[in-house]
């Protein structure tokens, strides 16, 4: 598709902290029957995306893009400091004179864990609370770069009058490239963001280029085979909160390394861990610093992995569950959750609490 097609449905293109988005699905007919920790039964569907947004129920969709959508190039013009920046480089670099671009902003609240898979290899959880949005799942094989499938919050893109599940399909994952809050790749690494209610932010200011929040989590996804690698690439980087959100983020690798990257007072902090939810957990004045539940979800986690040393899909599904916003009795819910097992690159979503549901994409 020529870019000047879809790039010109980019006016006023806004990206927030977190995105995702959809439309019509398509599930394969082979399906297999998960047994739960507590013997349950569900559904198990494979998912093959294609480059139509396919919808797998209302605020769930999925699409895959092939190709180069721009980012090493993005990386090489110094990145962005601003989700400003971001939307201007994809108006820009693919048309040009593209207007005013605006801003949204609502906090999020997340659950991720790391674990042994019971069956071989590393299972990492991640749960996204949030309002009721419209998630969209990118299946990316990029010209260079891992393949990964990632998690954008479309809620968090505006694209000025124009609802953004209007924009042609090419366009939407394009956009959620540019905007994952988080995946996993070919190599088994795993990245999630989890917000930290506190009022300081992320303004990394020195002579290395630029990236925000999102554009941070395609960088790993494209080229991070693991932590250690992870790591490496956030150093080389000037790191910017998005909309001046404090985050955190949690990594985890095939072989079951798993940290939290937080950054306090503007430098890079790295803390091993295998839960993370919302408050920090780098060691010093601003440890502990969240919100209360977010803690309660922290100690839940724990103590189920302090009593197994190793889960099935089942039990992290459970595990997840157990911390989802259904159990809080708050506004808010848990949009989606994930299984990523990281030894077969298969990631499970389930989506809005309902754990008897789940669609498997393979990233492979």
């Amino acid at each position: 598709m020529k870019k000047k097609i879809y790039m010109a449905y980019l006016m006023s293109l806004a990206i927030g902290t977190v995105t995702g988005c959809g439309q019509n699905a398509k599930a394969s007919e082979n399906t297999v029957q998960m047994e739960t920790a507590n013997e349950e039964h569900i559904e198990k569907n494979y998912i093959e995306p294609g480059t139509k947004i396919q919808s797998l129920e209302e605020g769930l969709s999925v699409v895959r893009f092939e190709g180069n959508y721009g980012f090493d190039e993005f990386l090489g013009q110094g990145g962005s400091s601003s989700d400003d920046g971001v939307a201007e480089y994809l108006s820009d670099a693919l048309l040009s004179d593209i207007p005013g671009l605006l801003m949204g902003q609502n906090p999020f609240g997340c659950s991720t864990l790391s674990v042994k898979n019971t069956e071989g290899g590393n299972l990492f959880g991640r749960n996204f609370d949030w309002n009721t949005c419209n998630g969209l799942i990118v299946s990316s094989r990029p010209e260079e770069g891992y393949a990964s499938v990632s998690t954008a919050n479309m809620d968090f893109v505006q694209a000025g009058g124009l609802d953004i599940l209007s924009l042609p399909d090419t366009a939407q994952a394009i956009i959620g490239l540019y905007a994952p809050l988080d995946g996993m790749n070919e190599k088994g690494f795993a990245v999630s963001v989890n917000m930290i209610e506190d009022s300081d932010t992320i303004e990394q200011d020195t002579d290395k280029p630029d990236l925000t929040t999102t554009t941070a989590i395609r960088l790993l996804l494209n080229r991070a085979a693991n932590v250690e690698e992870a790591l490496d690439l956030l150093s080389q980087y000037d790191l910017h909160a998005s909309m001046g959100m404090m985050i955190h983020l949690a990594l985890s690798d095939a072989v079951g390394n798993s940290v939290s990257v937080e950054y306090v007072d503007n430098e890079m902090v790295v803390t091993e861990t295998p839960v993370v939810t919302n408050f920090y957990l780098a060691e010093g004045g601003k440890y502990g610093i969240g919100t209360t539940q977010s803690h309660t979800r922290f100690d839940i986690l724990s103590e189920t992995l302090a009593d197994q040393e190793t889960m099935t899909e089942a039990e992290v599904r459970d595990a997840l569950n157990s911390v989802s916003k259904d159990n809080f009795g708050d506004s808010q819910s848990t949009e989606w959750s994930i299984i990523m097992n990281q030894e077969a690159k298969e990631l499970t979503y389930y989506h809005r609490e309902n754990y008897h549901q789940g669609y498997t994409i393979s990233v492979e």
